[in-house]
C-alpha cells in the first residue's frame, strides 16, 4: 500500500514536470503568431513606384507642363540648377510586392531636344531597384530603394557621312549617329508618396540633363 502512494507521488510529480515545461512553449508559440502574420501582411503589400525623367537645357524652348505632384522637385531644380528651361521626357507607373524587385526596360523616343531629323532617333532605357517598405532611425516609416539603377543608350550625333537621301523637304544629308550608355546607380530612401531627386545625368555635347526623379507609394487596391 504504502508502495502504490510512492508511485502515486512520484507520477504526479512528473505530471507537474511536464505540465511546466510545456507551457513557455505553448505560450511562446501563440505570442509569436501575431508576428508571423504581421510579417505575411507586409509581404503582400504592393507599392506604385513612380519614375519621372525631366529634360533641362538652355536651349531655346519652352517649358513643358509639369505634373503637380513634381512642384517641390521643380522649385529646387530652380534653385540649385542653372538651366533655363525644364520638359517631362517620361513618366512611368509600375507595381511591385513589398521587398520585391522591379526591372523594367523600353524603347521610347529620343531623350534630346529634337532639333532636326536625326534627333528622332529612339532611346533604350531601363529602371531596376529593390522596393522595402522600412522604417529611419527616426523610427517613421521610408520607402527603400536599394540597388536603384537607372540606364539609357542615348543617340548622339558625331558627323555627316555625306549620303544624300530625299524627302519631303528636298534633298537631305545623312548623319552619323552614335549611340551613347548614361545612367546611375545608389541606394535611396523616401517618404511615402514623396518625390526625390535620384540624380541628374549629362547628356553629351548638347549641354542637356536629365534628372531622374522616383518616388512610391502603397497601392489603392
Amino acid at each position: 500500500m504504502i508502495l502504490t502512494k510512492v508511485h502515486r507521488v512520484i507520477f504526479f510529480a512528473l505530471c507537474c514536470v511536464l505540465f511546466a515545461m510545456m507551457a513557455p512553449a505553448a505560450f511562446c508559440q501563440d505570442s509569436s503568431q501575431p508576428a508571423r502574420s504581421t510579417a505575411t501582411r507586409d509581404d503582400e503589400t504592393n507599392l506604385d513606384t513612380h519614375l519621372y525623367l525631366v529634360l533641362a537645357t538652355n536651349r531655346e524652348t519652352e517649358d513643358g507642363k509639369m505634373p503637380i505632384a513634381l512642384d517641390s522637385v521643380m522649385k529646387r531644380l530652380h534653385e540649385t540648377l542653372t538651366f533655363k528651361h525644364y520638359s517631362l521626357a517620361g513618366t512611368f507607373v509600375n507595381r511591385v510586392r513589398n521587398n520585391g524587385r522591379i526591372d523594367v526596360s523600353w524603347v521610347g523616343g529620343s531623350l534630346l531636344v529634337p532639333t532636326n531629323s536625326v534627333t528622332s532617333n529612339p532611346s533604350f532605357s531601363q529602371f531596376t531597384a529593390l522596393v522595402k517598405l522600412s522604417a529611419d532611425l527616426g523610427g517613421l516609416e521610408v520607402v527603400r530603394m536599394n540597388d536603384f539603377k537607372f540606364g539609357a543608350r542615348v543617340p548622339i550625333v558625331t558627323a555627316s557621312n555625306g549620303f544624300i537621301t530625299t524627302s519631303t523637304a528636298g534633298l537631305t544629308g545623312v548623319a552619323a549617329v552614335n549611340y551613347e550608355p548614361i545612367g546611375l546607380h545608389t541606394d535611396i530612401s523616401m517618404r511615402e508618396g514623396v518625390p526625390v531627386i535620384a540624380g541628374t545625368l549629362n547628356m553629351g555635347p548638347s549641354g542637356d540633363a536629365i534628372v531622374v526623379v522616383v518616388s512610391a507609394r502603397r497601392s489603392g487596391n
